[in-house]
């Protein structure tokens, strides 16, 4: 029984040399050795080069001022209050991801995981009418995936994923008040299909604030991929909040599930 017990110890131990983590995975990946990284943004190293477009002022309001910057180890988006990205919005935004020459699209029946940190400062308000830090996007197709928004009700402002594909539900609101001025990490999970999938999680150092998901809903609104977005687009509906911001990124990641 003891030499039994060692041999199926030591076969054990071989399977699992041979799984996708003893070959590098992530450790953040244990339990769901199934996602395998495919993209990490330095901004040290690549710069703005990570990203496939940079939509930095695009209507020219401001030419002047340059917006988005690759700092040594995090992302800046500049949002001045007389920026315009036509008559009612403004954008500093980079738009879908690449390493070197690769871009790296999510394609239908793709899940993708993106983790990175953002710090949203004082400045950058909730506001009654939009205003998007993330979405997903496809080409070609006018409206998002999904946003996560900072939303503006009465005296109240909060984080929200706003879900387009379901009629714009709402989903995992939490308040921003107490997430401003520190850096938050952030997870997001998507399956893009017709019937597709999303689950995020904010997390205030070691606390989880956000852990929400829904499914069966249509996250495949067209075209033939999608890509993420991050930075700063909000509407002017809701003037009294806006001021000369901005917010910040880093140590972002993603995942494709293999």
């Amino acid at each position: 029984m003891e030499l039994f017990n060692r041999r199926t110890a030591m076969r054990g131990a071989l399977a699992l040399a041979a799984t996708p983590f003893a070959a590098g995975v992530a450790s953040a990946d244990v339990g769901a050795l199934a996602f395998v990284q495919k993209w990490a943004a330095n901004p040290g190293s690549a710069g703005l080069k990570a990203f496939v477009g940079i939509e930095d002022d695009r209507a020219n309001s401001h030419p002047s001022a340059t917006h988005i910057f690759a700092e040594s180890d995090q992302y800046r988006f500049v949002m001045h209050k007389s920026d315009r990205d036509g008559s009612d919005r403004q954008r500093q935004e980079v738009r879908a991801i690449q390493t070197g020459s690769t871009r790296h699209d999510m394609k239908k029946g793709e899940t993708w995981r993106f983790n990175y940190q953002m710090y949203i400062p004082s400045t950058l308000k909730g506001t009654t009418s939009f205003t998007h830090i993330f979405q997903v996007k496809h080409t070609g197709v006018a409206s998002p995936v999904v946003t996560m928004s900072l939303f503006r009700s009465g005296s109240t402002e909060t984080v929200e994923m706003r879900l387009f594909g379901a009629g714009q539900a709402k989903l995992g609101s939490t308040p921003l008040a107490p997430l401003r001025n520190k850096w938050i990490d952030v997870e997001i999970e998507i399956k893009v299909a017709d019937s597709g999938s999303l689950r995020y999680s904010l997390k205030d150092g070691g606390t989880t604030v956000v852990n929400a998901s829904r499914s069966g809903f249509d996250t495949w609104l067209g075209g033939d991929q999608a890509h993420p977005k991050w930075g700063i687009y909000r509407g002017l509906g809701d003037s009294g909040q806006l001021q000369d911001t901005y917010l910040l990124l880093r140590n972002m990641k993603a995942y494709r599930n293999e």
